[in-house]
């Protein structure tokens, strides 16, 4: 095994017309480096919420806890590198339940779902899942859901962490549109990891290995219903569980770590470690309102030329004529092994650093404008 740092650096007055995944430099960060976390304590009230999964969490042992979406979210059980290597090698159980369903539905809901997002909604099917940016009339990230569609008018936003409730209802009423904006007390977990098609198959049956990627289906176990897709923030074989009933929640919790015993199940939560790995954005970490989707690798998501008009559109549209001045970069750091740091770290190279991926040495690049958007430690097979 082999230490490595991945990070996320933004490279500003961007003008390589190349796309860089990843870049290999020396850094200097103007903060002290801590390789052991000191976590402080986080105290439990009843001001942040609970999913109806945090007695099972904390039963199984979770160590840490963030606060996501007004909502306690697991970070780790027994330690970031021990979580990750279960999630790669066997299956993992996630409670993400912090994952708030902002549902809309109405006369005006499709058009109204399309008008909060860029991409280009007029093919997706009910049924199927999609991912989609909403953005400010500026062109700035909001938040990056999954979108539902569970019937022609009935849609689900499955939010990052933003209050989306709020910003949707706003829009909805300035503009007008015949729609009911709401957050649905819905919890999802995450069944992650190249043993999940197996469980998800034992605890439901063959059909789930026909279940495409971005589709979902209703489904139930033991009388517990729940919508069942294929999707996750892992890049590995996974399903989500929206439960409805969150009356149920430990219960479904228990049931899913029972019939996984024999592939090795472990808790879990989401993984840094994985998602950077996969070059999965995580916002406020990586973006933020201050950021559009052309400096972070969405444009794809941006239809700006489809007929729908959407919140943002001639932003976006002249940002894509323009180009963009930083993007977003992949970045594997050597050195000691960094733990998370706390704050975006601005960084200076120490010497030129040339990649046949650029028209010029990055050396060109004026580094004093660089910043770290997240650091952690990785472990890699080599």
């Amino acid at each position: 095994m082999i230490l490595k740092t991945f990070g996320h650096l933004f490279l500003n007055n961007y003008q390589l017309s190349a796309s860089l995944a990843k870049v290999t430099i020396d850094v200097i960060a103007e903060t002290s480096i801590r390789t052991t976390l000191i976590m402080p304590q986080i105290s439990f009230g009843s001001r942040v919420r609970k999913s109806p999964y945090f007695s099972s969490t904390q039963k199984w042992g979770c160590k840490a806890y963030s606060v996501y979406n007004h909502t306690y979210m697991p970070l780790y059980y027994d330690s970031a590198e021990a979580d990750y290597n279960a999630l790669i090698n066997d299956v993992s159980l996630w409670d993400v339940a912090c994952e708030r369903q902002v549902e809309v539905t109405g006369p005006d809901a499709f058009a109204f779902t399309q008008y909060l997002t860029p991409r280009n909604l007029s093919k997706q099917q009910v049924g199927q899942a999609k991912y989609v940016p909403l953005v400010d009339e500026n062109g700035g990230i909001i938040n990056d859901p999954v979108l539902l569609r569970l019937e022609t008018k009935r849609f689900w936003f499955s939010i990052a962490d933003n209050d989306v409730l709020l910003w949707a209802k706003g829009v909805a009423n300035h503009a007008g549109f015949d729609v009911n904006v709401q957050e649905l007390d819905v919890a999802p977990l995450q069944v992650q990891g190249p043993k999940a098609s197996l469980l998800m198959q034992k605890l439901c049956g063959d059909w789930i290995l026909d279940l495409k990627y971005f589709w979902f289906k209703s489904a139930e176990i033991n009388g517990i219903k729940f919508i069942l897709s294929r999707t996750g923030w892992s890049n590995e074989r996974g399903y989500e569980l929206f439960l409805i009933d969150t009356s149920r929640g430990d219960e479904l919790w228990e049931l899913i770590m029972s019939a996984g015993r024999e592939f090795n199940i472990k808790p879990g939560a989401p993984s840094h470690i994985k998602r950077m790995e996969a070059g999965l954005l995580s916002y406020w970490n990586d973006m933020d309102i201050t950021n559009n989707p052309f400096e972070v690798g969405l444009g794809k998501f941006c239809d700006t030329n489809q007929e729908a008009n959407f919140v943002g559109k001639d932003a976006l549209t002249k940002i894509q004529s323009e180009g963009v001045r930083r993007k977003i970069m992949g970045a594997e750091i050597d050195g000691i092994p960094i733990g998370v740091n706390e704050h975006h770290w601005p960084v200076s190279a120490l010497e030129n650093v040339a990649t046949p991926k650029l028209e010029s040495d990055i050396s060109n690049v004026p580094w004093a404008n660089l910043r770290v958007a997240y650091i952690l430690q990785v472990s890699k097979k080599i």
